[in-house]
Parts: structure tokens; sequence; C-alpha cells
């Protein structure tokens, strides 16, 4: 959204029209919107002489008069920032609440990152086994990383190799385990804050992990033993 804003008068409404005709002459196209809430947070301020109002009101009228089979999908951080119009059915039929990785989904997140950088064995030393990661070494590093998010584990490989690079060896899988004892996740420099936005999920979005993967997680409104790792957030429903 950052690029839809312009200094110039009326390019800010421009970029916007261009924007969508763009995802029109491609279609069938996935539109994404990533960071929603930064482009349109300006929506009904003055400030900028109503450039913000008139870009979110082009968007909203393209989106329910739309054609054109394009799927539009939106991430935001704080969804308190969308104004309720955005919001409602027709526009974007249903939100979804992405919570911190469960067992299963931290297993495939470190299976991606260390498959993306291991991909010379001068390299991988004992972490990569021909072309595939031990599953037990994924199991580990998933019951260590309880309450990490995916970009965490994503640093926890970048360090790990910067250590061993600086070494001048091959990575070890204690390289790996030493980045996370170090680390301290966001789940607990943020915990007041993930609490409060899984207790607007719980009544207002759909979680978006499948329903297997929270089989060992508590999915009640206020979790009992008040441990932000073992229960997730949003309403559980059956497609």
């Amino acid at each position: 959204m950052g690029k839809i804003f312009s200094g110039v008068v009326g390019s800010s409404e421009e970029n916007m029209r261009n924007a969508i005709r763009t995802a029109e002459a491609v279609a069938p196209s996935i539109l994404w919107v990533d960071e929603i809430e930064k482009g349109i947070s300006g929506h009904g301020n003055t400030s900028d002489g109503g450039t913000s109002s008139r870009v979110f009101g082009t968007f909203l009228t393209w989106m329910q008069d739309k054609t054109a089979p394009v799927f539009v999908i939106a991430t935001a951080n704080n969804i308190s920032n969308l104004p309720p119009e955005l919001l409602r059915k027709g526009r974007f039929d249903e939100i979804f609440f992405v919570d911190l990785p469960t067992r299963h989904e931290r297993k495939e997140i470190f299976k991606v990152h260390l498959k993306k950088r291991l991909t010379h064995s001068e390299v991988a030393g004992e972490v990569l086994a021909g072309d595939e990661i031990d599953p037990a070494l994924l199991d580990m590093l998933a019951d260590k990383t309880e309450g990490f998010i995916g970009a965490e584990i994503e640093q926890i490989v970048i360090s790990a190799l910067y250590e061993a690079l600086f070494q001048n060896r091959a990575l070890k899988i204690c390289d790996l385990k030493e980045v996370i004892a170090n680390m301290i996740p966001l789940s607990v420099t943020q915990s007041e804050q993930i609490k409060m936005l899984r207790e607007w999920a719980n009544v207002r979005a759909v979680a978006a992990t499948a329903k297997d993967d929270l089989i060992e997680y508590s999915t009640q409104a206020v979790c009992l033993d008040n441990n932000i790792n073992s229960s997730r957030g949003g309403r559980i429903i059956d497609f």
C-alpha cells in the first residue's frame, strides 16, 4: 500500500486506479495487500487534503462492484485500525487469525529454511543427510522452540550458519541449540499483546491453523493455566 501514495496531487488516486487495472488485466489473479492498515490508517484524516479517504473510497467501491475474477487477500498486524466498512461481508468474506506456529508448523518452517540454505554438503555438515533432514532433528528443534514465530525460526537458522562461518566449519546441531537458548521470542516480550489478540480472535476470527494441528493445544477462550504457549486463538470451524 505504501507505493500507492505519492507527494504529487492526484497521483495517489491514479496509482490506485492503475493497480486495480493491472490486477484485472491479468485476471484470474490473486491480489495480496500486505499490512493493509498501514495504507488506510489515515482514512478520515483531513490533514492530507482527503487523499487517504479518496484512495480508500476507490478501493472500497472496486471491491464491492468488481466483476473480474480477482481474489483479494490482505494482512494486518493491528486489525483495530481498519474501518468497519472494509471488513463487512461482500468485501472481505472472512477474517482468519494467524497465531503462533504449532509444533507441526514449526517443523515445516525449520524444514523450509534448512533445505533452502543447506544446499552444499560442506556447509550442511551433520544437519543434512543426503537430500533430507532427519525427522528426529526436526522434532527436537520444534520441541525447543515452542512460542517462536516463523521469522524467529528463520533467524535461528541464519544465526547458526553465521556462527559456523565465523569458525570456518560446517554447521552443527549444537549451533542451532545455542541460538535457540540465547533467543528471547516475541511470545515472551509481547505476551500481553498476544493474549489480547487471542481474546479478540476467539469470538471474531477463524483460526488459520488446521484443526488437526491444534489437538495438543487448548482452544478455550481463557487458558486455565495462563501459559501463552499451551493455547491457540481463533474459532474452530469445519469447512
